[in-house]
């Protein structure tokens, strides 16, 4: 078992010296990872309610608000060495692919290979309509995103016909220094996130989970990996972040 931290750095609070100090300290201290949470905007008006509060809001500081994760993820990597760096979890359908494979694996390029891509479908239907993309069809938008992502990031040409991206001879350099690529770790609780943990992830993320949650988790994730004629392997990592 491996000891990570989950940081969720919010201004005002999330000042350059706290940020440093804190990826240091993390790191003197033995840990193996700090993740961190992602949301371009936040709504006063919103659709379903944030699963992991009460009231159904993130709890920001007056004023403030998240921190970007691969800005911040970069800042933190000039100012360590060994400890790694998981988004937990990089909303992927309503990013731009290409601009996400680039970001991924210049992070783990200038990291030293410390990156792990956690990757989720997202639960705001608002920010993702604002960033430009469409609420229902979300998780086949995920899916098209990592296969192109996982194809640039391994292939030194690419050609790739989808629904949302479209490309032909499209070089992505520098790859990302971890082999095959930067491991994909899937979270969601849904039917949906256990297969596409199963078709793409080197590891399941559960946020929020406790001890029974994560033995239900994982007797469905097993379940997926069944019904695609396979067994998980040994080495697939499971994430946890347990309840605040």
């Amino acid at each position: 078992m491996k000891i990570g931290v989950f940081a969720t750095f919010m201004s005002p609070n999330a000042t350059p010296q706290m940020i440093r100090d804190f990826g240091q300290r993390a790191e003197n201290m033995g840990l193996d990872s700090i993740w961190m949470g992602e949301h371009v905007v936040l709504f006063d008006k919103q659709t379903f309610g944030y699963p992991g509060s009460k009231d159904g809001r993130i709890p920001v500081p007056p004023g403030g608000g998240m921190l970007d994760v691969t800005a911040t993820f970069g800042f933190l990597a000039a100012a360590t060495k060994t400890v790694r760096f998981g988004t937990g979890v990089a909303l992927v359908p309503q990013r731009n692919p290409i601009y996400t494979a680039k970001e991924m694996a210049t992070l783990d390029w200038l990291s030293g290979g410390r990156m792990d891509f956690g990757i989720g479908v997202g639960w705001n239907k608002e920010e993702v309509e604002i960033c430009g993309y469409r609420w229902g069809d979300r998780g086949a938008r995920c899916n098209e995103f990592l296969e192109v992502m996982r194809r640039l990031w391994t292939e030194p040409v690419v050609d790739f016909n989808g629904k949302w991206v479209r490309c032909e001879t499209a070089r992505l350099d520098p790859k990302p220094i971890q082999k095959p690529h930067v491991p994909i770790i899937v979270g969601g609780h849904a039917e949906a996130a256990y297969a596409r943990a199963v078709r793409y992830g080197a590891g399941w993320y559960g946020f929020n989970r406790d001890p029974a949650g994560v033995k239900e988790n994982l007797r469905q994730l097993d379940a997926a990996f069944a019904q695609a004629g396979r067994t998980r392997p040994s080495g697939f990592d499971i994430i946890i972040t347990p309840p605040i």
